[in-house]
């Protein structure tokens, strides 16, 4: 139990610097090189900030609702951070929703 609860605390930390981690590289970037990739780190933000809707349904629903963002959201989450591939998709859900 206290594992679980270690990994949530992990995770909320985590999915709240991962949706912010360009925010203040991207501003101001003149050249197309910059604007091309802050556009691609704004899209991966897009995608677990979208999930936040089918997040709620999921947990909502003790699992048994999952949505399409949701889905693109735990995939990306655990292709880019090693602790989310340990984590349930509850607890990946119950992050999401608490950044």
């Amino acid at each position: 139990m206290s594992r679980s609860l270690l990994v949530v605390a992990l995770l909320a930390v985590s999915v709240p610097a991962f949706a912010s981690s360009f925010a203040g590289s991207s501003a101001g970037a003149s050249s197309a090189g910059s604007s091309a990739s802050s556009d691609s780190s704004s899209g991966d933000d897009k995608v677990v900030l979208q999930a936040r809707d089918d997040a709620a349904s999921f947990v909502a629903s003790e699992g048994r609702i999952r949505g399409a963002r949701l889905e693109a959201a735990l995939r990306q989450l655990r292709e880019r951070h090693a602790g989310a591939r340990e984590a349930s998709d509850m607890q990946l859900a119950q992050a999401i929703l608490a950044r």
